[in-house]
């Protein structure tokens, strides 16, 4: 064999075994992943008419079942409590995809009977074809109370068991009826409710980040305390206005007043009263470090277990340890602090479990 064929041939193996790794790594090794990748359209197109597993509260109450059409053997994915659901239930389409539980648990919920390869396979060591069922931690009359409390509000509300962390509740309004994506429609529908500049398909309770506010003085109180800067009892200066260090800006209570006698007022007072100016001035004197360390054992620069990704809560530690104003203005929960409503109910389930984050 001549040079020139010698090089062509150990180029066209090359090529090949290029080739062969490129597909092992799609095939065997990131199959799984991208099997479950919200990009890929194939595993949502072998959903149309199949039968999939209910979900149901822990009350009792069918959020989602799979109906067979009149004369058809084709089965309707149907959601009985409509919007007060969707954005944690999700939905289930063969032309848009799938999001919340019907997307984390899908290979649970959905009917294993068309006999692929794999399905073959399991059902040799023993595996059920038939779609599974799926009971919820939520609690439908805690939900449809979240719901009716925020009315037309825009916004979130998450409920939880503070002993097992449990979500009883997980409402995000502007809603929508998951029941527009489960059949033909679906592309239109979605289209529709995409232009929605109200955003109904966004889920504000575990999947975007805001400043806390207040609830973040939760936080900046437990730091303190725990490393014993300030106590219940201690008290604070109570001004009009908490001057920044290092810059023209103040800070001021909600309401414009004093949160004691206008001289001095004790840190529990303040926690009850929601105090700016205090909370301003003991973020500043706890530090960044200590508040950031608190925060991280709350949960805070971390991605939590959840069924779906959610993104981490931010306080950042680095960046607040050199400006002393930008401190105080996120010891009040603005600024450079970031969680989403399920990570400040967490929050608050601590304080109501002893400090022990559920």
């Amino acid at each position: 064999m001549n040079g020139p064929i010698r090089r062509l041939a150990i180029g066209i193996y090359a090529a090949f075994m290029a080739l062969l790794l490129g597909v092992t790594w799609v095939q065997v090794i990131r199959a799984d992943e991208l099997k479950l990748d919200a990009r890929n359209p194939r595993p949502a197109l072998t959903l149309r008419g199949k039968e999939r597993g209910i979900m149901v509260t822990v009350d009792g109450t069918v959020v989602a079942r799979s109906v067979q059409e009149e004369n058809s053997r084709d089965f309707l994915r149907e959601y009985p409590e409509g919007p007060t659901f969707a954005h944690v239930v999700g939905y289930s389409s063969y032309l848009v995809g799938q999001s919340g539980l019907e997307a984390s648990y899908s290979q649970q919920l959905r009917s294993r009977r068309d006999l692929t390869i794999s399905d073959i396979i399991a059902v040799i060591f023993g595996a059920d074809l038939a779609p599974r069922n799926l009971e919820l931690t939520l609690d439908a009359r805690i939900q449809r109370a979240a719901a009716e409390a925020l009315g037309d509000l825009t916004g979130a509300v998450v409920v939880m068991d503070p002993k097992t962390g449990a979500v009883l509740a997980s409402y995000s309004n502007p809603s929508f009826d998951p029941a527009l994506l489960a059949g033909d429609e679906a592309s239109t529908n979605w289209e529709r409710l995409l232009a929605d500049p109200n955003r109904p398909l966004n889920d504000r309770a575990t999947r975007e980040l805001y400043a806390p506010g207040s609830t973040f003085k939760v936080v900046v109180a437990a730091a303190a305390i725990d490393t014993e800067v300030a106590a219940a009892s201690t008290l604070f200066a109570d001004p009009l206005a908490f001057q920044l260090p290092g810059s023209t800006a103040t800070i001021s209570n909600f309401d414009g007043r004093a949160c004691g006698d206008g001289n001095t007022v004790r840190l529990d007072r303040a926690f009850i009263r929601s105090c700016n100016t205090v909370f301003a001035d003991l973020a500043i004197q706890v530090g960044a470090p200590t508040i950031g360390l608190t925060a991280d054992g709350m949960g805070w620069n971390r991605v939590l277990d959840f069924p779906w990704q959610i993104p981490a809560a931010v306080f950042r530690t680095e960046d607040l340890s050199l400006d002393a104003a930008a401190l105080g203005q996120s010891g009040i929960g603005e600024r450079d602090v970031r969680a989403t409503p399920l990570h400040m109910a967490m929050v608050a389930a601590t304080v109501a479990n002893d400090g022990v984050t559920p």
